[in-house]
This record gives structure tokens, C-alpha cells and sequence, in this order.
């Protein structure tokens, strides 16, 4: 046996990698959501699906906006499609947006496929800009 070689008798154990991104839990708070949840919508609506004109909030991708008693937020969203070409951007966009209003600690999105995006989720407004109205 060579001498170099690492046995397995002084080989430190291998621990398992951490998820680069684990989710962290947010249990509403009705008066932290109650506050935060008109702030968050404000700044989400500055953020447009690329391939449509409208923002993602009146678009009806926005399904839920959980805040906690720390001020964590979560943003639960779909995409139009999940083929979408914006999957690998509006997700980002909105965790930065949501993390950037004040007073927020810390923001996490859910994207979900269930219920799927369908028009009928658009608000009246998008429905109107896009002359479905």
C-alpha cells in the first residue's frame, strides 16, 4: 500500500452540500402584510413582462404577497407560459424590487403552475391597454 495514498481511516467525512438557495419559510403577519403588501404592489408594478406591455401585477402573474412579523416577504408569481423567455429574468426582478422597498429584511418568489396564467387573470386596466377591452 502507498504511503500517500489517503486511507480511509483519516479521511474527513464528507458533509452533504447546502442548497445554494434554500427557501426560507414566511408565516403572515396580517398587520406586516396589511403594511408592506400596498408597498411591494407599487413595486412590482414598475416591473413589465418583456414580451408584453403591461406590468406583471396587472398582468395577473402576482398570485400572493405573504410578509412576516420580521418583515420577510414572500411573492408567490407565475409566468405566462412555462416556456416562457422571460423565466430566467422576472423572477429575479422581482425579488430585487420586493427587497428594495423599505423596511423589507428579506424577500423570496415561488414560481407555481398551478392555477396556470390564463388572460383572465389580467386586471381590466391590461385588459383595456391591450385592447382585449
Amino acid at each position: 500500500m502507498d504511503a500517500s495514498a489517503p486511507s480511509a481511516m483519516n479521511t474527513p467525512p464528507v458533509e452533504a452540500p447546502v442548497p445554494a438557495q434554500a427557501t426560507k419559510k414566511v408565516v403572515g403577519d396580517p398587520l406586516a402584510t396589511l403594511k408592506f403588501k400596498p408597498k411591494i404592489i407599487e413595486a412590482l408594478s414598475t416591473v413589465f413582462d418583456p414580451e408584453i406591455p403591461v406590468n406583471i401585477y396587472e398582468l395577473g402573474l402576482i398570485y400572493d404577497v405573504v410578509v412576516d412579523a420580521d418583515h420577510n416577504v414572500r411573492v408567490t408569481m407565475t409566468l405566462t407560459a412555462p416556456n416562457c423567455p422571460a423565466a430566467q429574468i422576472l423572477p429575479g426582478e422581482v425579488k430585487t424590487r420586493t427587497a428594495s422597498v423599505e423596511g423589507v429584511t428579506d424577500a423570496s418568489v415561488e414560481v407555481v403552475w398551478e392555477p396556470a396564467w390564463t388572460p383572465e387573470r389580467m386586471s381590466d386596466a391590461a385588459k383595456l391597454q391591450l385592447g382585449m377591452l
